[in-house]
Formats: C-alpha cells, sequence, structure tokens
C-alpha cells in the first residue's frame, strides 16, 4: 500500500535581532514624526508671528493717519508741533462728548528695545486742562514720570529710526526748517511718514505713509 506523508510545517517566530530591528525601525519613525511636527508647529508660530507683526503696525498707521484727520485747531493752543523728536497734538475727542485730547508720537527704548511709541490724555474742555496735558506729554516724552501718565502709553512696535516731512509751498522740506517760512506749529499741508523697521521684521526696510489734509483745494502732495 502506498504512504502518505504529513508535511507539517511549525510556525516560525520572530528571533530577538528581528524584534530589535523592527523597535529601531518603529523608533526611527516615530522620532522622525516628531520632527516633522515640531517643524510644522515653528513654521505656523514664525507665520503668526509675522501676522501680528504686520497687523500691529497697519493698525499703528492706522491710527496716526486717525489723529492727523481729527487735528482741532482752538485758539490759545498748539495743534500740531514737531520738534525732531517728538509730535504732539491737538485732536477731538474720540468719544461722542465735547473737549479735546492731546496725542503725542515718539520713539524711545522700552525693555533694551527702539519703540514706537503713543501716548494720549483723557479729554480736556478748558485751555487750563489742555496746558496741563500738553505738559503731560511733554514729560513723557522726555522720559515719563508719574505726571506723565505712563499707562496711556501704547508701544506700536520696534523700529530703528523714523523721520517726518511737511508739505508746504509746494515741496516737501524738513518742520524744522520751515520756521523762518511758516510757524512750526501750524498745520501744513501734508505729513510724510518714514519708518525704518529693523532687520527681524516682516517688512524690514522703510516704509512711508503720507497724510493730506481734507480740505486742501488744488493738487494734493
Amino acid at each position: 500500500m502506498p504512504t502518505t506523508t504529513h508535511a507539517c510545517s511549525a510556525a516560525r517566530g520572530f528571533t530577538l535581532i528581528e524584534l530589535l530591528v523592527a523597535l529601531a525601525v518603529m523608533a526611527l519613525m516615530s522620532a522622525m514624526g516628531w520632527q516633522a511636527l515640531g517643524g510644522m508647529q515653528r513654521a505656523l508660530e514664525v507665520n503668526r508671528s509675522h501676522n501680528d507683526a504686520v497687523l500691529t503696525l497697519e493698525a499703528g498707521l492706522h491710527q496716526w493717519g486717525a489723529d492727523l484727520d481729527a487735528v482741532q485747531d482752538m485758539p490759545m493752543t498748539v495743534p500740531l508741533e514737531w520738534d525732531g523728536r517728538a509730535l504732539r497734538l491737538t485732536r477731538r475727542n474720540t468719544q461722542a462728548q465735547e473737549g479735546v485730547q492731546v496725542i503725542a508720537w515718539t520713539r524711545a527704548e522700552r525693555n533694551g528695545r527702539a519703540q514706537w511709541l503713543r501716548w494720549q490724555s483723557a479729554p480736556v474742555q478748558t485751555r487750563e486742562a489742555w496746558q496741563a496735558a500738553w505738559a503731560a506729554a511733554a514729560a513723557w516724552v522726555q522720559g515719563g514720570g508719574a505726571s506723565a501718565a505712563p499707562s496711556r502709553e501704547v508701544a506700536i512696535g520696534a523700529i530703528d529710526a523714523w523721520q517726518l516731512f511737511y508739505f508746504r509751498g509746494g515741496a516737501w522740506s524738513n518742520p524744522l526748517s520751515s520756521v523762518g517760512v511758516q510757524e512750526s506749529s501750524a498745520l501744513p499741508d501734508g505729513v510724510r511718514l518714514v519708518l525704518t523697521l529693523p532687520a527681524d521684521h516682516p517688512l524690514a526696510g522703510t516704509v512711508v505713509r503720507d497724510w493730506a489734509r481734507n480740505t486742501l483745494s488744488g493738487s494734493a502732495p
């Protein structure tokens, strides 16, 4: 009689070396995955930081234009004054109330870095109160103190430098060089703001923003 041979194949398991190799591969893949996730997170943080810096600068420039649009020229007060370091101005109150506010813009160091700063007074309704607010703005520019109300300060962002030019007589000029032609505190036909942003800013370099008086007749600057 023919004989039948039954071939029994025993199940073969993993050796210790194969398990170690598999674990090493899995650990490598896991590390690469975490590195990729970490890189994505860092990229998101950089993008968010850049977006915040750009939006903050845009908000500051918008506020700058809004302040100039609201400049109030009243008897016995100064509507606008640039001393080479800061711009102080008198503007209509931002609230639906009577009175005006004193605004100051300057560049000064905060936390070891030069910042573009804005300061505003509380609303004032008398000439004496305006004089006190004007002096408080000057004190803030010079370094502050209790009377300067530093809590009214807002830091717009880091800048390396800034310049102003006035449009008068059909040309741009240094506001301080036009004293002989027109009072330096008189409201010019236009104001040119030139900001120099630091190298780590997403818009690094020079940013120029021009403002023109709404009451201009004829050609705009």
